[in-house]
């Protein structure tokens, strides 16, 4: 079975979830739940999603008993990108190929979808049908992924350093916070609630950390190299705003065979816990594939 088919198997089953968790639009204020609907059922890979089950698989669990916390995380990355695209942060008007949420709704409204989003995947992630023992664990692992330790905290730097020169310690501390983190807790919540050991919960979090190096490294590339109809978003929007990424640091070259060590490093922690997992290798190398 090819990636593309697996993941739309995977992808179709989170967007049928998420069309029953969120709330109706005709349901008051109808105006805040269909802006959530809207940035939320927006066409996307669902790669958090899929990472998060496909970790549950890998440990003995199954995707089905995994997909309201699958739910939570994509809610946890459409808040954030919501709120990334606002004219206070990026001011974007292109978001997964239609019209950034604050364009077709207006800014206040996008805040508040962003905040409702935020809300209702604690919510989601707090009511799965796991033991109070793993949910809990679960939980403290969203939280630290989606706040000033992580999401929040990355993109915080990531606003401060535009326009000065950075180094590499500044770099990574922006992707691995703003883009690895919630990634990383995605396998580690899937690991968890599947019933993983501590070892593999530790190896897919490792996995997955090193996983969202090579997506923010290849999206930094993609943003130099590829026109908005490619990406579904605005295109050199990164140079345009003097953000710090990989290609600015260190060029084209060299940020594509950071890229592969990082995928490649992925695998190999994958490999020494002994998780065999066809979709998590094939995510690895889709990551830096996409380059080609």
């Amino acid at each position: 079975m090819s990636l593309d088919v697996q993941l739309k198997a995977y992808s179709d089953r989170v967007d049928s979830r998420l069309e029953k968790l969120l709330p109706a639009q005709e349901h008051p204020p109808a105006e805040l739940h269909s802006a959530m609907r809207y940035s939320c059922l927006a066409p996307g890979k669902r790669l958090r999603p899929v990472l998060c089950m496909a970790s549950a698989e890998a440990v003995g669990g199954t995707a089905a008993s995994v997909l309201d916390a699958a739910c939570a995380l994509e809610m946890v990355h459409c808040f954030s990108l919501v709120h990334d695209d606002l004219p206070a942060i990026d001011n974007d008007d292109l978001r997964r190929g239609r019209p950034t949420l604050h364009i077709h709704a207006g800014e206040a409204i996008a805040i508040l979808a962003g905040d409702a989003l935020f809300a209702l995947a604690f919510q989601t992630l707090a009511t799965s049908p796991h033991d109070a023992e793993r949910i809990v664990a679960a939980l403290k692992c969203l939280t630290k992924a989606s706040g000033s330790a992580g999401l929040v905290g990355g993109e915080v730097v990531d606003v401060l350093s535009e326009g000065k020169p950075v180094d590499d310690a500044t770099l990574e501390f922006i992707h691995a916070r703003k883009t690895g983190a919630l990634i990383a807790a995605s396998c580690e919540i899937g690991g968890i609630l599947g019933g993983g050991t501590a070892e593999q919960i530790g190896a897919l979090r490792t996995y997955g950390e090193r996983v969202g190096l090579a997506f923010q490294i290849a999206d930094d590339i993609l943003n130099e190299t590829a026109t908005a109809d490619q990406l579904g978003k605005s295109a050199g929007s990164d140079r345009a705003r003097s953000k710090a990424t990989y290609p600015s640091l260190y060029g084209i070259e060299a940020s594509h065979a950071k890229a592969h060590e990082m995928a490649m490093g992925a695998v190999n922690a994958l490999d020494a816990a002994e998780i065999l997992n066809g979709l998590l290798s094939s995510l690895a190398r889709f990551s830096i594939d996409r380059l080609s």
